[in-house]
Order: C-alpha cells, then sequence, then structure tokens
C-alpha cells in the first residue's frame, strides 16, 4: 500500500467522527435505507463506476449482499472506532486496486481513478443528507456543514486526498450539480439497479417462505422505485428514461410526511442504529477481516470491532 496516501496512525482518532458528532448522531437512522437506490444511481451513472459494478460486482446475483456489504462498510467507517475504520479503509482501497477493465466504447478504467473514487464516497454523504430532508430530521445548514467536514474527513481513511472532494458544503453542492450536468450518464449498470429496484430478489431468509415474498416484493419494489427515482434530479430521470408522475412525487411527498411526523415515536435504535448493526455482524465482519488479513500463526485473529470496544465508547444505543 502506497504510504503517503493513507494517514497515518496517529491521525485515525481525529480522522474518525465519535459519539458527540453529527456523523455518529445521523448516519444511521433507520429511515435513510430508501435512499440507498438514490445513492447507488448515483455512484453507476459515472462511467468508471458503471463499468465497474458491470463486469466486476455480484449486485445483479445478490443484490442484498451488496446492500450488507455497504453497510458494514459505513458503519464500520463511522461507529467501528479509530482502528477499526483505518483497517476498513485500507481494505477497501485495496479492493478497488484490482478492478479495472475496458469500457463499452473501448476506453480503459480502473476503480482508483481520483474522481471516481471520490465521487462514490461523496454520494453518500448526499444520499443522508437528502434522506434526512425527505424522510428523517432535516440538517441545518451548520449541521451539513459539519456533517460534510466530518465525512472529508473519513475519505483520508479510504485514501482520498484532500484536494479530491470540495472543501465546504457550498462547493460540495457546486459539484454535485456540475457532475449531474457533466459526468452521469445512462450506463448499462443503471438499468441494472432500476430493474433491481423494480423486482427485489428475496433476501436470504424469506427464500423459506415464497408465498410471503410473492405478497411482498410488489409493495416493496414501488416504496424502492418511488423513493429513489423521485430523490433523482430532474434532469438525471429525464436522461435515464425513468417516467415521473404527479401521482408518484405526490406518493413520495406522502411517505416523507409520514416517516417525519414518526420522528417522536421513533426508537433511539432505530435513529441510531449502526452500533446495534455493528454487534449483529460481528462474527462475518470478524471472519471477512480474517480472510482478508490473515494474522500470523502464533497470534489469535480478531474481530476489527469487538463488542468490548463497542461497549466501551460513550453513547452507544443497547436494546
Amino acid at each position: 500500500m502506497p504510504g503517503s496516501i493513507m494517514p497515518p496512525a496517529q491521525e485515525w482518532a481525529r480522522l474518525t467522527p465519535g459519539p458527540g458528532t453529527i456523523t455518529w448522531r445521523r448516519a444511521s437512522d433507520a429511515r435513510l435505507l430508501p435512499a440507498a437506490g438514490y445513492a447507488l444511481l448515483l455512484q453507476v451513472s459515472h462511467p468508471t463506476v458503471g463499468a465497474g459494478v458491470t463486469e466486476h460486482s455480484q449486485f445483479r446475483r445478490d443484490p442484498w449482499g451488496r446492500l450488507w456489504r455497504t453497510l458494514d462498510y459505513t458503519y464500520t467507517m463511522v461507529y467501528g472506532g479509530p482502528d477499526a475504520a483505518a483497517q476498513m479503509g485500507r481494505r477497501i482501497r485495496l479492493l478497488h486496486r484490482r478492478i479495472r477493465g475496458t469500457m463499452p466504447d473501448g476506453r480503459p478504467y480502473r476503480a482508483l481513478e481520483p474522481e471516481a473514487y471520490a465521487w462514490v464516497h461523496a454520494t453518500l454523504a448526499e444520499a443522508i443528507v437528502a434522506a434526512h430532508e425527505r424522510f428523517g430530521r432535516p440538517f441545518t445548514e451548520q449541521q451539513r456543514s459539519r456533517f460534510w467536514g466530518e465525512w472529508r474527513s473519513l475519505g483520508r481513511l479510504l485514501g482520498i486526498r484532500t484536494s479530491e472532494p470540495p472543501a465546504d458544503w457550498e462547493a460540495f453542492r457546486s459539484y454535485y450539480a456540475d457532475m449531474v450536468e457533466r459526468r452521469l450518464e445512462h450506463t448499462a449498470a443503471v438499468d441494472e439497479v432500476l430493474s433491481a429496484l423494480a423486482r427485489p430478489a428475496p433476501p436470504g431468509p424469506a427464500e423459506r417462505f415464497p408465498a410471503a415474498w410473492a405478497l411482498a416484493w410488489r409493495p416493496l419494489g414501488q416504496f424502492l422505485g418511488v423513493a429513489s427515482a423521485g430523490l433523482l434530479p430532474a434532469l438525471l430521470r429525464r436522461r435515464f428514461g425513468i417516467r415521473w408522475t404527479l401521482a408518484q412525487e405526490l406518493e413520495l411527498r406522502a411517505f416523507g410526511v409520514g416517516l417525519r411526523g414518526a420522528t417522536p415515536l421513533t426508537p433511539v435504535w432505530l435513529r441510531n442504529t449502526g452500533p446495534g448493526y455493528l454487534r449483529w455482524r460481528e462474527r462475518s465482519l470478524a471472519t471477512r477481516s480474517s480472510r482478508a488479513h490473515p494474522a500470523p500463526s502464533n497470534q489469535p485473529r480478531s474481530s476489527p470491532v469487538s463488542s468490548a470496544a463497542l461497549a466501551e465508547r460513550p453513547g452507544l444505543i443497547r436494546r
């Protein structure tokens, strides 16, 4: 791993959000999940990212696995503590070093192209802010600025240089508008994502109950489709060939009113699911880390996010 692009260990704690930060408090509200499709569409419409997903990703065969891996990555970076976040960041960068290929027009690409790599990280911030605006607890201007600063810092643990993402939220909005106008395309991966959202495959446990899933997938697909398309800028909907009607807009607004209005009744653990999620996924995360970073034969293997470490961090929500 190139030494200069990854921050040294003494900087990890400074770059990782703690319990008092806006990122810690807002990045894992359960009401953000409807925006997962929005973030993914923004990502795969970048030509480099779209080509990489089409050629290398298992998204078409295992969309739910893609979701779990994204949550594993995001929640470890935010809630796992400095060591786990730095380890995850190194693993993500190493994984992307191996992703390269040829676009449909014959141009070569690689996943670590600075613009594409930084864009994926930026889209998650955009999706969090946009989802809170529609479905959760809208950020104030000051909170957006703080959140973006914290998210930029996390990017350093992924090997994203400070010169790549915009320096503040206002600059980010200009950057986002320019990417939408100039760079994002109707890639093959966009159609793959739209198809998966319209007819979601059953997650593992649901395969044991096909009759129940037959009843559930249509309303779920309707909700995911409306939420994902409705969060997109109108320009991208037209570019992707997505028909958007007044009825769909009203449906999306109704979803938002209902979810935002439920805030006083929403349990605290649903407004901050990250710590509980990491405890639930501890074994899977430990197994994946052991495969990626085998310990020396004379040392025990350990989880990147142990229950003890989580318990020691203040502000965690226990169910």
